[in-house]
């Protein structure tokens, strides 16, 4: 610390010599010193420095001044007021290297003439302002009064100084009395640069009276107001200033104030810069309005702020339209798609009606398949086509309509709706948004949320979508919706009109090898942290894996599979223990344990009475076996197995069609009187039902009764009627892919599903012989083996 005894080192050029009509000026910002008053000081310019310690040094005044602009750091004369306050250097402290202050003494007014060039510090040429007196009789009476005035004033101040008050009466000086006054008193700088430039005393005492006149009277005002209303009114001013700290430490933090002047301010720029449509641009100012005059601390002004800045943070504005480059579209599908190539030209001409029709109104594609065979990934890859934000948006369990519409903000933790959300969180407007599993919604007593759904995916509506919390319409017209289920039995028919449907097949072993080569491998190695040089599965392995230990129409249990294989291979790597590795086809029984499935053709017997049907499930085709047995009874018809109604209603109907042509096929009518058919179909515990088997049931029944057995190489589908027609059936292709898989290599299809032919996969049909049903002669005369003896011709 130094002071004025013991000044710091001079820096500054102590050859320069100060006239004696010169003062070394301290020009300060925001600051008016006045004479006969104490008041401390703070330097920071080296200028200011330098000067303030030649003064020190030398024990010479300094001239205090106010300078017209603060930001400027070294002022000019024209950067000066006129006139200011020379004051005596009664301490200096020195704390750091950039911390000087000083404590100093009002002696007089000076009016600065001229700055003295070449000086290293700020010295002026100044001439002394003495007081104008007055002797009248009135202004005697005024100076008394504001004598009065000032020691009423301390008195009422629960924070003056003891005996200031006593101090203050016994001045007789008007001019000293006004300007310790002023020193005291709150005023904004200019005031008090102008009351320093009143050399009239008269003026001065006038101006002094009026400020301290009106400070008693709002003191006095306070002091009449009751004890219980200032009680309210102290608690209210320490909420104010506890607010404003707080304020100030959210301001530190860089987070957002309260709801006082700046925050309100700051919101009301967002809302009108978000781009809103004017009625919602309206309604949100009105809000904004309500949310000022309440008070901070209230629910509802919590609840209106959350709903503020989810307005503001919505995206209202739409994006500019990135070109859609169908070559680049093309090469992004086959990058992330093996196959699937009907599926990827419906995508293609998606895109194509996009590119020449962006206004236009474009259908819901709904991608339905088993699972793992690739439709969230599908959505995902025609975002990238598109060039916009994808959002995911989840809706297996949803029963509850306020999940899709929202809430209304009046409900505690209310939010927006889930399509609100994802909007908001890929932060576009015309977004590519995947509706997951919408097969999976259920129906709670919060209403329906596939009915909600209607609103959102109908493209003549969902330009004006209410959400209920937002309580306002948001334009979804530029969301391109997509969706996925596995089945549609369980979506509402309003909702499947909407939405244009994209089947998604299995996969045929020949495709899971190539993306498992593609994909999955490079994938898991990733995953487990292994090269493609450290371990290699050869395609034998693969082949094994996909027939042995997976039985899905996707390929998520190949990729859990290839999983295992890497990380058993990864822990012989953490330890050191081996080096790089082919895993072969023999490695996988140590690796993964015993073959899960087997080979469909190994469970097909010889025996009589035992067929091979096609069946369609929401996880891919599957074949079925069909046992039918004939036990001494009373003629009646036994169906086992979980069999559905209509399953029943075909077993029915085979019994019928076998006995009508009983005497044709060679088939004893008595059978039918004394035996019991039974018909078991193995599987027992899974649920099974449709009219497809009932071309196997039938051949089943008639190989049972003629004793002859069916050809096991051999698969069937199709309904059958009481005419003994083969009507067509649906899941074709899953059914023939399936069929492959399991080894048939024929199958027998109804006439009326030729048409079906085009959808089965090139390497399923090079696989394959297929014979058309047109009746059930059809049936026996292609699914029956030869009788002992016949020809080769017969055969056939």
């Amino acid at each position: 610390m130094t002071d004025k005894t013991a000044p710091s080192p001079d820096k500054a050029d102590t050859g320069f010599a100060i006239p004696e009509d010169a003062l070394i000026l301290l020009p300060v910002r925001n600051f008016v010193g006045f004479p006969g008053t104490v008041f401390p000081l703070s330097i920071g310019r080296l200028t200011s420095v330098a000067g303030v310690e030649r003064a020190v040094r030398d024990d010479l005044p300094i001239g205090v001044i106010l300078q017209r602009t603060p930001e400027e750091d070294t002022p000019d004369a024209a950067g000066l007021h006129a006139m200011g306050c020379a004051a005596e250097i009664l301490r200096y402290i020195t704390t750091s290297e950039e911390g000087r202050h000083l404590i100093c003494r009002g002696a007089g007014r000076f009016r600065l003439v001229e700055l003295l060039p070449d000086a290293p510090f700020l010295v002026g040429r100044v001439e002394p302002v003495e007081d104008v007196h007055d002797t009248r009789p009135e202004t005697e009476a005024r100076f008394l009064h504001l004598r009065d005035l000032a020691v009423q004033l301390l008195h009422m101040l629960p924070e003056a100084p003891e005996g200031l008050a006593d101090s203050v009466a016994q001045i007789d000086d008007p001019g000293y009395l006004a300007d310790l006054a002023a020193g005291y008193t709150d005023m904004s700088t200019e005031e008090r640069q102008e009351l320093l430039e009143t050399v009239d005393i008269a003026a001065r005492i006038e101006t002094m009276t009026r400020k301290l006149s009106r400070r008693v009277e709002v003191l006095r005002i306070t002091r009449e107001i009751s004890a219980q209303a200032r009680e309210e009114l102290e608690g209210r001013h320490r909420e104010v200033i506890l607010r404003e700290q707080l304020a100030a430490i959210r301001r530190e933090l860089g987070e957002t104030g309260t709801n006082g002047g700046e925050d309100l301010a700051e919101l009301s720029r967002a809302i009108i810069a978000a781009g809103m449509p004017e009625e919602t641009e309206k309604q949100a100012l009105a809000e904004l309005g309500r949310y000022e005059s309440m008070g901070q601390g209230s629910a509802e002004a919590a609840m209106l702020r959350g709903w503020l800045d989810w307005m503001i943070g919505l995206p209202w504005r739409l994006p500019e339209e990135a070109g859609i480059d169908l070559a680049t579209a093309r090469r992004i599908l086959d990058a992330d798609h093996y196959g699937l190539e009907k599926i990827k030209a419906r995508i293609i001409e998606y895109l194509a009606v996009r590119r020449l029709a962006p206004a236009g109104k474009a259908p819901i594609l709904c991608f339905v398949g088993p699972p793992g065979v690739g439709k969230t990934s599908l959505g995902q890859s025609i975002a990238r086509a598109l060039r916009r934000p994808f959002a995911r948006l989840s809706l297996g369990g949803v029963h509850d309509e306020a999940e899709i519409r929202g809430h209304r903000r009046t409900y505690v933790g209310a939010m927006p709706g889930m399509v609100i959300q994802q909007i908001r969180r890929a932060g576009a407007r015309n977004c590519v948004m995947m509706l997951d599993e919408i097969d999976k919604m259920g129906h709670g007593i919060g209403g329906d949320p596939s009915a909600a759904l209607l609103e959102v995916l109908d493209p003549a509506q969902n330009s004006t979508f209410h959400d209920n919390y937002l309580g306002t319409d948001f334009d979804l017209s530029h969301v391109v919706f997509l969706c996925t289920a596995n089945t549609l039995e369980t979506v509402l028919a309003p909702l499947r009109d909407r939405m244009e449907i994209i089947a998604l097949p299995g996969y045929l072993e020949e495709e899971k090898l190539e993306i498992a080569r593609r994909y999955l491998v490079p994938a898991q190695l990733a995953a487990t942290g292994l090269t493609a040089e450290q371990v290699r599965i050869e395609d034998a392995a693969l082949h094994s894996v996909i027939r042995g230990y997976t039985r899905e129409a996707g390929v998520r249990g190949l990729e859990r599979q290839i999983g295992a294989l890497l990380r058993h291979v990864a822990v012989g790597f953490a330890e050191g223990s081996t080096d790089a590795r082919t895993i072969l086809a023999g490695d996988l029984p140590g690796m993964l344990g015993a073959p899960r499935f087997e080979n469909e053709t190994a469970l097909r017997t010889g025996l009589p009475g035992v067929a091979t049907g096609l069946a369609w499930t929401p996880v891919g085709g599957d074949i079925l076996f069909i046992e039918a047995s004939r036990v001494p009874g009373k003629g009646r018809l036994i169906l086992t197995g979980q069999l559905g109604e209509v399953m029943r209603e075909s077993a029915q109907a085979g019994v019928t069609l076998v006995k009508a042509r009983a005497r044709s096929l060679g088939i004893d009518p008595e059978l039918f009187e004394t035996s019991d058919i039974h018909v078991h179909v193995p599987a027992g515990a899974t649920p099974k039902d449709g009219p497809s088997a009932g071309t196997a049931i039938f051949a089943a029944l008639a190989s049972l009764l003629l004793d002859r057995r069916l050809r096991s190489d051999t698969a069937m589908t199709g309904e059958i009627s009481l005419r003994g027609l083969v009507l067509p059936v649906g899941g074709i292709r899953e059914k023939v892919v399936a069929a492959a898989a399991a080894g048939i290599t024929r199958v027998l299809l109804p006439e009326r599903n030729r048409s079906d032919l085009e959808d089965i996969p090139e390497a399923a049909r090079r696989q394959l012989e297929f014979v058309w049903l047109k009746t059930v002669d059809d049936v026996l005369a292609h699914a029956l083996e030869p009788e002992a003896g016949a020809g080769a011709e017969s055969a056939a």
